[in-house]
């Protein structure tokens, strides 16, 4: 068994460049159960890399979660959450502490995800509720749709290459209990415009939506950091065209929606100021 295996850290070529990156990017990640969320860390791990070579950052990515401590941290300028989230009070403790001293983050998806009673309850108050501000998991559309996103902060690093609404990839959108907007330490960023409705298509009505408000991209301003509904791609559950579970929408496949994550990456990791 070689060392990449026994470590599960995945070490991504991406900086062939004869100088030093700018900064580091260490991504985690679980890689398991949902198979649509399992399609987009298989993307991200390819795409990212493509990114770091271009822009001249360096990035890794692991299975390995108890490498949430502070010796491993201390190499690393930005920390990405690609599916799930820490489960272990060590884990937890050592990410708070790296965030409340100036680290940086970006998770997308799932990351923020916690429902009780299920197999990620909403049991770490800090992250959920302080962190985040978004609180447990609501509901959310069915199937994967595109959807018309709104630009709410025209003046973000995060969003200065984007138009004022644009159409993003297809994705299963999040609803959350807190209301952000009540939030003073929550910035929206993105939110999902009302030409989107409605949002869903079944085939099950309340996986619909046809109003409301829905922050889908967002930061707090207490910290350098940056949260991203997007994460899931649309699979072939029912094997319409052959029995691979084959991947029928792509994150990383939208020009738009690629700079808004390009351009928060690298707010987060060159420590701009808003």
């Amino acid at each position: 068994m070689t060392l990449l295996c026994v470590s599960c850290l995945c070490y991504f070529n991406a900086n062939a460049q004869d100088h030093a990156p700018k900064f580091k990017v260490i991504a985690f990640y679980t890689g398991k159960d949902d198979l649509a969320h399992i399609s987009f860390v298989h993307e991200a791990n390819h795409w990212f890399p493509k990114m770091a070579a271009q822009y001249h950052f360096a990035y890794e990515a692991t299975t390995n979660w108890n490498n949430l401590n502070a010796e491993f941290l201390s190499h690393y300028q930005v920390v990405l959450f690609l599916d799930t989230r820490p489960e272990t009070p060590a884990q937890r403790n050592a990410f708070q502490k790296y965030m409340e001293a100036g680290g940086a983050w970006m998770g997308f998806h799932f990351a923020a995800f916690a429902l009780t009673p299920s197999s990620y309850p909403q049991n770490w108050d800090w992250y959920h509720n302080q962190f985040l501000g978004s609180g447990e998991y609501v509901s959310n559309t069915w199937r994967p749709t595109s959807a018309v996103l709104r630009v709410e902060d025209t003046n973000h690093p995060a969003l200065k290459r984007l138009p004022p609404t644009f159409a993003s990839a297809p994705n299963e959108w999040y609803r959350w209990k807190n209301d952000m907007r009540t939030n003073s330490d929550i910035k929206i960023l993105l939110s999902i415009d009302p030409a989107s409705f409605p949002l869903g298509t079944g085939p099950k009505q309340y996986e619909i939506w046809h109003d409301g408000y829905y922050p889908v991209v967002w930061t707090n301003k207490k910290f350098r950091m940056m949260y991203v509904n997007m994460g899931h791609n649309d699979m072939d559950y029912e094997h319409k065209f052959d029995k691979t579970n084959k991947t029928l929408s792509f994150t990383f496949d939208n020009e738009m929606q690629d700079r808004l994550i390009l351009d928060g990456l690298l707010w987060l990791g060159l420590g701009k100021d808003q």
